[in-house]
């Protein structure tokens, strides 16, 4: 039983050393560091030459046939463990043809006996000199010109990242994608900024190949001479045949492997902007244009008509760039033919001007040293901007449009605007790298930093730093990142124009979206009663005084009633939706003591108001004196100032009602005015004074 356990476990052991597993991956590693250190036999290092040659054809026709850069994004690691298995089998032929050379050329394999008699072809200079333009060629032209390009592509990469960042994050706050396709497009930004900056380092790797490859030749060179001439008593000119036969069998298959690495580098990192495969890229872009093939067509035909120059090759090139012109031409004779019959349109579209008329109902702008709150993975900002909109929905019944998040070069650095159907609707100023702390005793904080004032509410605050946050919160003081202050002062612009957010078309949206049983009731209503025009400047009416519309079934029994009792102006109708919402509004006014804090008007200021309402056909207006308005705020403020620990509800009668709220919105736009019907029955009432 222990021996059939022990064979099991051997078992698992060397399955686990398969081609692609991590231990195979790290044998291979161990192995090449190993032959570092160790001699290799001559059939071995043949073995190992050969995987280098193949390995290194295979990597190049990958390079070749790649859609794009990212598929290959083991491309550095290979980068890496091929430019170590090359300087591996360099030094084990080193070893070998600095101890064994004087015994003959094929003292390290017949792979590199092979190549250097192949190169040499029985003349060691002529060997020697294209050698070393092969050595040139790999070193100056592929090497360093894919080196540049793999610099130069990270440092265009990372560049480009807060902005490809921003964009993926305005597209997700606008709904255009969702939540899933915005991380698959983050992933494939961070592993496209990681492939390239790994790319600028592994070319480093293969540059620094090319010259331990000159270095290694040099010293087979001069070390065989040296060791065959002193050591072993060869003659000067037998020493130097032998040894550079086997020194340039031996680089040349060192740089041919690292000549076809370099140059699928080389095609991997210039890959950026071609869709498709290289081949078909390059066919179809050098074949897009007919005059450019028989210009070339011409030219070879001219070349051949020169006297010593061979006519077959030219001719045969003419003819075939000729008839490649012929051909694309005709295609595109054909293309628009078809064009014409109505068969194939290739016809640019342009947009329709109408694009130039929409606007954004919502948009965020951000000068330059604010984009980092909109970029990266899971941007603070966005998300923000989705739990904002998603607590919008749950609150007051309504989804928000979108909010578009860009950037303005027009604005400073660190300022941002919003805008409310392209109208600024307010903007400020953050300071990045930094918190706001704000008393909520009132006053600035007690801590060092800059004094500003916080723009969603105007309330004295400080930037001060992350290492003073600490201290800020223990002396009382709310501490609040940049996001949220944007976020804070998003929300109080929201809930002050609510009613301009909500369009004829979301009014439908909301109707449609009722549940079957309620269908009905939009039936009966709509449009026999009121039509959705109608409907929508009741729900603004609301929305404007900050009335939640989420109970849309119990407003459109409101109307219903309204309609039902004869009311015909929109104001009229409202004041029944209101007064059919009484819990609803009440229970939104209730303070945290349990009962509504009411400032009731005087028998006074009822009869000023009533006696100011003039009708005006089916609508009223109020016309009250200029002073007695004046006379009007002061009171109000002096009556509110009186109580600061409470948020007074205003309570007068229906009648007047719609026109002292608009008299009061205009000093105190938070300020609630309730009827005297709205107050529910079972609400707790308390009046902390009078106006």
């Amino acid at each position: 039983m222990a021996v059939a356990d022990v064979l099991s476990r051997l078992g698992t052991q060397t399955k686990s050393l398969r081609i692609g597993s991590d231990l195979g991956l790290a044998f291979g590693v161990m192995a090449l560091l190993v032959i570092l250190v160790l001699p290799l036999p001559p059939f071995l290092l043949d073995c190992g030459l050969a995987l280098s040659i193949t390995a290194s054809v295979l990597i190049l026709m990958v390079g070749l046939f790649i859609v794009r850069p990212l598929d290959f994004t083991s491309f550095p690691t290979l980068l890496l463990i091929s430019t170590l298995l090359r300087l591996s089998l360099n030094v084990a032929t080193t070893r070998l043809v600095l101890s064994h050379g004087y015994e003959g050329p094929l003292a390290a394999g017949h792979v590199v006996a092979a190549f250097g008699g192949f190169l040499m072809g029985g003349d060691v200079l002529i060997g020697v000199i294209v050698f070393s333009i092969l050595l040139v060629v790999n070193f100056m032209v592929i090497t360093k010109g894919s080196g540049r390009i793999a610099e130069v592509a990270a440092r265009f990469s990372l560049d480009a990242m807060p902005g490809k960042q921003m964009a993926i994050d305005s597209e997700m706050s606008s709904g255009l994608i969702n939540d899933v396709e915005a991380k698959r497009r983050r992933r494939e930004l961070e592993e496209e900024s990681s492939f390239y900056g790994a790319m600028d380092g592994a070319a480093k790797f293969v540059r620094g190949d090319a010259i331990a490859g000159l270095i290694i030749t040099v010293i087979n060179i001069v070390g065989g001479l040296t060791i065959g001439v002193f050591r072993h008593g060869m003659v000067v000119g037998d020493a130097f045949a032998t040894f550079t036969t086997l020194t340039v069998g031996d680089g040349l298959v060192s740089q041919i492997p690292a000549l076809l690495v370099s140059t699928a580098a080389g095609i991997v990192v210039t890959k950026g902007g071609i869709e498709g495969t290289a081949d078909k890229a390059i066919v179809r872009q050098l074949g897009a244009s007919p005059q450019a093939m028989a210009v070339a067509a011409g030219a070879a035909a001219l070349l051949a008509t020169l006297p010593g120059l061979p006519a077959l090759p030219f001719l045969t090139l003419a003819g075939l760039a000729g008839s490649g012109a012929w051909m694309r031409r005709r295609s595109q004779m054909d293309a628009a033919k078809a064009v014409a019959q109505g068969i194939k349109s290739a016809e640019v579209v342009e947009p329709p001007i109408t694009q130039a008329l929409q606007i954004d109902t919502l948009r965020l702008e951000l000068g330059f040293g604010l984009l980092s709150l909109a970029s990266g993975d899971g941007a603070l900002l966005t998300q923000k901007i989705k739990v904002l909109r998603k607590t919008f929905a749950m609150e007051m019944g309504f989804i928000l449009p979108p909010v578009r998040v860009q950037d303005n070069m027009e604005l400073p650095a660190n300022s941002y605007c919003f805008r409310i159907k392209e109208l600024e609707a307010g903007k400020g100023d953050l300071r990045p790298g930094m918190l706001l702390a704000i008393n909520p005793a009132g006053g600035f904080a007690e801590v060092e930093g800059e004094r500003t004032t916080e723009p969603a509410f105007g309330l004295p605050a400080v930037w001060i730093s992350e290492i003073k946050r600490q201290e800020a919160v223990l002396k009382g003081c709310t501490v609040v990142d940049l996001a949220s202050v944007l976020i804070t002062h998003l929300t109080e612009l929201i809930r002050g124009n609510l009613d301009e957010l909500l369009s004829y078309s979301e009014t439908q949206k909301l109707l449609d979206g009722l549940p079957k049983e309620h269908q009905r009731l939009v039936a009966e209503l709509i449009p026999s009663m009121i039509t959705t025009g109608g409907l929508q400047r009741v729900l603004q009416g609301l929305l404007a005084e900050r009335v939640s519309i989420r109970d849309l079934p119990a407003i459109l029994e409101g109307v219903q009633e309204a309609c039902g009792n004869g009311a015909k102006t929109i104001p009229a109708i409202l004041a029944q939706v209101r007064i059919k919402l009484a819990r609803q509004i009440s229970m939104a006014n209730t303070g945290p003591g349990g009962y509504i804090p009411a400032l009731p008007l005087s028998s006074e200021w009822e009869a000023a108001f009533a006696d100011s309402i003039v009708p005006q056909g089916d609508d009223r207006h109020l016309a009250i004196p200029p002073s007695k308005l004046r006379e009007f705020v002061r009171s109000l403020k002096v009556a509110i100032d009186a109580i600061p620990d409470e948020h007074p509800v205003v309570v007068c009668s229906s009648l007047i009602r719609p026109h002292v709220r608009m008299v009061i919105a205009r000093s105190r736009p938070t300020t609630v005015v309730l009827a005297q019907q709205e107050i529910h029955p079972k609400s707790r009432l308390r009046a902390l004074g009078s106006i």
